[in-house]
This record gives structure tokens, sequence and C-alpha cells, in this order.
């Protein structure tokens, strides 16, 4: 354990494994790793590189600032930025030489108007573009019947198309009554294929999630988008083993702390819980403002000796208390592990958003700056 607070150390080797186990499902498609939000809170420079190694052959970003971050770590892969560009992003992120998204005529005006200013040795001289269709996501993208109208003005103002997307709304959803949206959306994309593919021959088409990848291989086209599957965390809320898949995180800390309580002693603001019996509880330095949502207060697990101590009282920003119970053994300095394995016991982010009635994706994410990040591997 170091001196911080808490540690995430994150496995490279996992990520790496995860690529390769991607790489496979895409069946002969390109990986394209998503390293977004620094890398879903894991990192976003040292999980590029380990997922290159893993075998995708690009990378996608949010944001210019994300793209940027990639570029000074020295990273040269392509990269495409996903989502939507202010005037000045543009310009910026072709001096990064990066790919971008187009997905209304605004996105074309900006890039068109963006080459002048992307001076840089890396810079793309001509904007590369990926025009994304709305098939059902309902957020961005043009629609179906405007899409190739799009992709020609684009270029027509000096861009190269080279990419044609969607995003579907329902990939992760193996069964239930929104589990058959995803083929509908596979259909109404597969018809604008062939068009585009006439007037733009080398296009590249992708579609497909994480759980898109690993749902169903017609989803593949030419390229794939994964993120949260590359972290080890399941796409489809389940065991991420049940897909391969190893999780990349592992968030711990210490007890800072061990006191003995007696019947109907407290823990925590609101006395929200109370010792039902004579117990030994155990504090520990990670809060909110860590990462670890207040909403799990009387509902979270931790592990500690290689058992499951449930969270007690109510979670604060710097603080939280767990039940050692009767005869716990602890008096103080014994690693706390949030996320990871101890022992025979297991605790992953999936069950951790189980827990909260969210996502891993939000999980990792909320691992906050100040948990230190320890890449091994």
């Amino acid at each position: 354990m170091s001196d911080a607070r808490s540690t995430a150390v994150i496995d490279l080797d996992a990520l790496r494994h995860n690529a390769a186990r991607l790489a496979r499902a895409a069946a002969g498609a390109e990986l394209m790793a998503v390293v977004k939000a620094n890398g879903y809170g894991h990192g976003a420079v040292a999980c590029a590189r380990a997922a290159l190694d893993g075998g995708a052959g690009s990378l996608a970003v949010a944001s210019v600032e994300e793209a940027e971050e990639l570029r000074l770590g020295g990273i040269t892969a392509r990269i495409l930025i996903m989502s939507p560009l202010a005037d000045g992003g543009f310009t910026r992120a072709l001096a990064a030489g990066c790919e971008v998204v187009a997905g209304d005529a605004h996105a074309v005006d900006g890039l068109s108007g963006a080459v002048a200013g992307a001076t840089s040795p890396g810079a793309l001289a001509t904007p590369r573009v990926h025009v994304e269709v709305d098939t059902g996501m309902g957020r961005l993208g043009t629609g179906a019947d405007e899409a190739l109208d799009l992709a020609r003005l684009a270029a027509q103002r000096g861009c190269q198309v080279v990419g044609l997307m969607t995003h579907f709304a329902t990939a992760d959803e193996r069964e239930g009554p929104e589990a058959g949206f995803m083929r509908e959306q596979l259909v109404r994309f597969r018809q604008l294929i062939p068009a585009f593919r006439d007037v733009f021959p080398g296009i590249q088409v992708h579609a497909a999630n994480s759980a898109g990848t690993l749902r169903d291989p017609d989803a593949a086209f030419d390229m794939v988008r994964c993120g949260i599957a590359l972290y080890g965390c399941s796409p489809f809320g389940g065991d991420p083993s049940d897909d391969d898949l190893v999780p990349v995180m592992t968030w711990s800390s210490r007890l800072a702390l061990v006191k003995p309580f007696t019947s109907r002693m407290s823990a925590g603001y609101g006395r929200t819980w109370r010792a039902a019996r004579g117990t030994w509880v155990g504090i520990v330095p990670v809060g909110y403002a860590d990462g670890f949502a207040r909403d799990l207060s009387n509902v979270a697990q931790v592990l500690v000796g290689g058992r499951r101590v449930p969270v007690v009282g109510t979670v604060s920003m710097d603080l939280l208390a767990v039940d050692l119970g009767p005869e716990a053994p602890e008096r103080g300095g014994e690693e706390v592990v949030i996320i990871g394995r101890q022992g025979d016991e297991r605790i992953t982010a999936d069950e951790m958003a189980r827990w909260r009635g969210s996502i891993p994706y939000e999980v990792t994410c909320a691992v906050s700056p100040r948990v230190a990040r320890v890449h091994q591997g």
C-alpha cells in the first residue's frame, strides 16, 4: 500500500487480453479502442498503448483535449473524435491529425474553414470525416434520407469522407422488450451502405460498440468501437468472465482506524445505521469525493481479510465506515479492496453498479483524480 489514501492499480496485461478478445470477436474488422473520459477512469495514454499492443488499430475519444493528450503522450495512431466540436475545435482537431464525425452541415462548415489554421507538422491537409447517421439512437447524427447528401457536401467542401457510422441504442439488451431494436437499426443502416460505397468506394463502415461486438458478428462491418469491455467490464451488466473479459482496475485502500461499538452506537451523518450488537467498526479514508458514491451508504460491501463486510452509515466526502463484525481480528492498517479480488472473494465494477442501479461505465469514470493510478504490466 502506498502513502495515498487509496490506489487504483491498472492491469495493462488484462487490458491487452481484453483487446485481443474483442479483436477476435470482430471477426476481421478493425478494433477501434475507445479511450475517452481518461480511458473510462483508467488512464488514457497508458491504456491507449496497451490497447494498440493488444490488437487495436485506432483510437476514439470524445473531445479535442483528449486527442491532444494522446498526441502529447506520443501516440501516433489514428484518432477519431466522436463528439461535436466547437468552431475552434475543428482547427485543433486537424492540427492533431485527427479524424472527426459529421452529423450535420455545421460540422462540415467548421471543417472546411479550419484547414488554413492547421499548420503543425502532424496536421491533416485534408479533413477526414465519418458521416454519422441516426438510425434510432435519437442523439447525434443526420437522418438516413439526408446522409448521402451530407457526405457529398463534405466532399464538395474539400473533406475526404472516410467513414459511415451509427450507434446502437439497445445493443446491451440481449433479451427483453427492446432487444430486437438493435436488429431494426442494423436493417436501416445496412440499406444505406451500397449507395455510399458507390460514391465513396474506400469508406469504412462501423456501428458496433462493445455490446454489439460481443452480441452479433453481423454488426462488425469494417470496424468496431469498443470501450467498456476493453476495461474488463460487462456491457450486459453480468459477470465479465462470461464473455472472457478480465477486470483491469483494482481499487484499494486501508483501515485507517478500527474502534469498538456497543449496541445502538451509530456511525456517520444522520445516524442512518446503528449497531445491532457489539462489533468492531473500521474507518476507510475513501468517500464520495474519491468516487465512492453516497448512494452506496448502507448498501455496498468491501473486502477485508478476504471476506465481504458491509458499508454502514452514510458515506461522507472523505470517509466511509464498515462493520467488521464482533470477532474481527483487524486493528488498523489492513488492506480494504473496493473493486477487485482479495483471497477467494471479488467485487467487480459491474456489481457495484448494480448496487447503485447504474452501469459500470459510471463507476469507473467516477473514480476521481485524487485516487492514485498505478499502471502495471
